[in-house]
């Protein structure tokens, strides 16, 4: 049996939504956020050092980090599905956007969600300094980074609506956290492209199914 251990509001909820669309029988053991710092309980430690989800368990394997859960799963119990022939250059998309979504395209959106949290963190006397700064930061040098990334998506989801090729694949299930932030955070739903996708993977049966198992999700 695989179990997930899964945070709550989390990106780990991509892996139960794999799982779902796999067919798998899977596990899910929950973990809530401390409600004042929003952090990962400690608990998590337990099960890897860094105490950061999603962590799968089977038969005594451990594997952290979405990406190599996604990969772990896929070459373990996949039986070719949601991942293009070797070989092709579908294939080679695919990889591509498994390294990207966590890489390149999350880093942005990160700084974006800790821009936006920094006055309502601070003493309520320098609230409107940090509000300052943070809104020079966010408009001078992370909202520029994060429209450079969603006009990218835009153009890559141009030709077919997916971003591995023909047809929906576990490049899809990765890349959507991004996509789903940057609606959420910065105007991404305003795209065409990004927003057709949004909508065909959110009527995905499995996508809903792995809501019911995880719990509410939200990516903001």
């Amino acid at each position: 049996m695989i179990r997930i251990h899964h945070l709550e509001n989390s990106r780990s909820q991509r892996i139960l939504w794999l799982l779902e669309e796999l067919a798998l029988p899977y596990e899910v053991v929950r973990y809530e956020r401390d409600p004042e710092t929003m952090l990962a309980p400690d608990a998590l430690r337990t099960i890897h050092p860094l105490g950061k989800s999603p962590v799968l368990e089977e038969d005594g394997i451990i594997v952290a980090e979405t990406g190599a859960i996604i990969e772990y799963i896929i070459d373990t119990h996949g039986g070719g599905r949601l991942k293009p022939p070797a070989g092709t250059a579908e294939a080679r998309a695919w990889t591509y956007w498994m390294h990207y979504a966590e890489g390149s395209a999350m880093l942005p959106l990160l700084l974006k969600l800790i821009f936006q949290r920094m006055p309502q963190n601070a003493n309520p006397l320098m609230r409107p300094l940090v509000k300052g700064v943070s809104s020079r930061a966010e408009a001078g040098f992370v909202d520029p980074r994060i429209r450079e990334h969603v006009e990218y998506w835009e153009s890559a989801l141009a030709e077919t609506g997916w971003f591995a090729g023909a047809e929906f694949t576990a490049a899809d299930i990765i890349m959507s956290f991004p996509l789903e932030a940057a609606a959420d955070r910065a105007g991404a739903g305003a795209y065409r492209n990004i927003s057709d996708f949004l909508q065909r993977v959110h009527a995905r049966p499995a996508y809903a199914a792995a809501l019911e198992r995880g719990g509410p999700y939200a990516y903001a």
